[in-house]
């Protein structure tokens, strides 16, 4: 839990004075807006606004003409992990849970946590099979709910047995 958090990606230039288009993994403008440095201190966040179409234009100190801005392009920002918001019982941030290995609640390892999508009713977890099988899905899905997913931690996620089945 002491990697950084990717907050946004820099998509591009936006105009010709330095400005960036940014691709938001948060949910707002708002949660980016409260970090002034990014990248361990190699970008300083001057101002940012919203787009109106689901991401951000921001200024960087470090980048003042369209060249500076197209040499960003795909740079991701990253905050220390210590710098976000602490949680409530039972919130998490993605990038807690990337990586985890998976066990079921019978203690049978099963794989580690790919993903997390949300397609509109919950958060979704997928999850790479450990071995991976020759034949048949390499992953698989489970909502995060509390009859799926039983419980998690900085060093495993439990799954009920029932949703590990192939």
């Amino acid at each position: 839990m002491n990697k950084p958090v990717t907050l946004a990606a820099i998509a591009g230039a936006h105009g010709v004075a330095g400005e960036v288009r940014l691709k938001l993994f948060g949910e707002s403008v708002a949660g980016l807006s409260c970090h002034k440095s990014f990248n361990d201190g190699a970008l300083t966040l001057l101002k940012i606004r919203d787009d109106g179409k689901g991401g951000a234009v921001a200024r960087f100190a470090e980048s003042t003409s369209r060249a500076d801005a197209e040499r960003l392009r795909s740079t991701v920002l990253t905050v220390p992990r210590e710098a976000l918001p602490p949680l409530a019982e039972g919130e998490y941030y993605h990038a807690d849970l990337l990586g985890l290995p998976v066990v079921t609640d019978a203690g049978e390892p099963v794989g580690s946590v790919l993903a997390i999508e949300n397609f509109g009713a919950t958060d979704i977890i997928e999850i790479t099979r450990d071995p991976v099988p020759e034949k048949g899905p390499k992953t698989f899905m489970v909502p995060m709910i509390p009859a799926a997913v039983l419980e998690w931690d900085e060093h495993r996620l439990v799954i009920a047995s029932a949703f590990a089945e192939d």
